[in-house]
């Protein structure tokens, strides 16, 4: 286990929010939470940064199917076909891809890792499949345990689903924010303008890229800005390091 602490401020940390949940050890226990219809860079644009860290800090990647089957069948981002629950107005614009992309998963909800300190549940358009039920259940049994729950894009609504966003700040993909916003209103103060926010140990992030300016705040906020920057060297990756602005705010 990682004994280093987060208490070093850095000025991404006090840019994100009053309430900051620090942990007095850096967690190193990473799970990522997959469905059929998930965004691919939502999962793997934070996941090049966890891995990019773990060269520098020793971190386990649990890779976690929301099948209740045993069995560790690949998950698909190819989007589900009942996609019933509040379909956004002109969703078919943005629907039937094809070129999934496939993970063979490390663990079900039939036996999910029981250690997981980081969460990261990303969007995509799975999360308006029914589908996504046990994943909700999951949350909302796992949260109290997790020292950081991470959303990407469209994954705040399995969030709000499982009640974890109940009385927080929260932001979400810019293009389906109204439809989102709305339908998970009860509650949440949703911001549009934010590239991600961060209350209490809860972060959610806008659309698809910003998980990746996201995951580089989260690493300067449990370890040094200096280290979150290094990072994106590596991976040559241009930090948007702001979190209080996104552009696509705009543009959608």
């Amino acid at each position: 286990m990682v004994t280093t602490s987060g208490a070093s401020p850095s000025s991404v940390r006090h840019r994100c929010s009053p309430r900051i949940h620090t942990p007095r050890t850096a967690p190193t226990k990473f799970g990522i939470l997959i469905f059929p219809g998930f965004e691919p860079l939502d999962v793997f644009g934070p996941a090049e940064i966890i891995q990019t860290l773990s060269s520098r800090k020793p971190m386990s990647l649990y890779w976690i199917s929301s099948s209740t089957s045993p069995a560790l069948d690949p998950v698909s981002t190819l989007d589900p076909d009942d996609l019933t629950i509040n379909p956004p107005a002109g969703i078919d614009t943005f629907k039937r891809h094809t070129a999934p992309t496939t993970i063979v998963p490390t663990h079900t909800l039939a036996a999910p890792p029981d250690d997981v300190e980081v969460l990261l549940v990303p969007g995509g358009l799975g999360i308006l499949s029914r589908a996504t039920e046990p994943a909700v259940a999951y949350l909302r049994a796992v949260h109290p345990q997790l020292k950081y729950v991470v959303s990407v894009c469209g994954g705040s609504a399995l969030l709000a689903r499982a009640g974890i966003l109940e009385g927080r700040r929260a932001t979400t993909n810019k293009a389906f924010y109204e439809h989102i916003s709305t339908t998970y209103a009860h509650g949440i103060r949703w911001e549009k303008k934010p590239r991600w926010v961060v209350d209490g140990k809860v972060w959610t992030s806008g659309g698809v890229s910003a998980g990746i300016d996201m995951a580089l705040g989260w690493v300067a906020h449990v370890w040094d800005e200096g280290l979150a920057r290094e990072i994106a060297n590596v991976v040559e990756y241009e930090w948007r390091n702001d979190p209080n602005f996104d552009v696509f705010a705009y543009v959608w």
